[in-house]
């Protein structure tokens, strides 16, 4: 077996260990085309919370990407690497408070912990994002949003490292683990189909 057809196969096991995922029916998934040029190996999933008949989420959205490169790239830190995002609207005081970075931030690494999903070389950022209409958006008022976008290299089993991320989608969209067809409080989304 040549080095690279065993990159393939381990790439292979790791989408079958992906692919097998079930997930809450708050959360629909589905494969999405991967971005080209980042890693010889990569597997794109998107993730909508409570998703319109359209397929749009007024709740949260999210993207969890597997990559594998072989030659193991330095910033990684070993072969196999995870880009993850995450975005929800929200209340404009809740997108207001000073510490809901830190907050969307902890709660990835909480969900990562929770399911002894080992990482190493995390890195990341929260945005906070806060919004006026005018004109003829001035009707739809104030509005904020949180996205995160986060990668870290693997370790273990991957199916709870997405998970992990299944559940902080979940949490940005105000739908705690155990949740699951419980109204959002609220209804807080700015909903224009309901």
């Amino acid at each position: 077996m040549t080095a690279g057809s065993g990159a393939a196969a381990a790439f292979a096991a790791a989408e079958e260990q992906l692919r097998a995922v079930s997930f809450r029916g708050d959360l629909v998934v589905h494969e999405i085309p991967s971005p080209q040029g980042v890693a010889p190996f990569s597997l794109a999933l998107a993730g909508d919370v409570r998703p319109t008949p359209e397929g749009d989420s007024p709740y949260g959205t999210g993207r969890f990407i597997l990559l594998h490169d072989p030659t193991e790239p330095e910033p990684w830190g070993g072969a196999w690497r995870i880009v993850a995002f995450a975005q929800a609207p929200l209340e404009p005081e809740i997108g207001t408070d000073p510490l809901l970075a830190e907050v969307t931030w902890s709660w990835l690494v909480d969900a990562l912990d929770s399911r002894a999903a080992a990482y190493h070389s995390a890195s990341g950022t929260a945005t906070k994002i806060l919004s006026k209409g005018f004109g003829s958006l001035a009707d739809e008022g104030d509005g904020a949003q949180i996205e995160l976008r986060a990668s870290w290299t693997p370790e273990g089993p991957f199916d709870a490292h997405l998970d992990a991320w299944a559940e902080l989608v979940c949490m940005l969209a105000g739908l705690p683990p155990g949740s699951e067809g419980i109204a959002v409080l609220g209804e807080r989304r700015n909903n224009p189909h309901g």
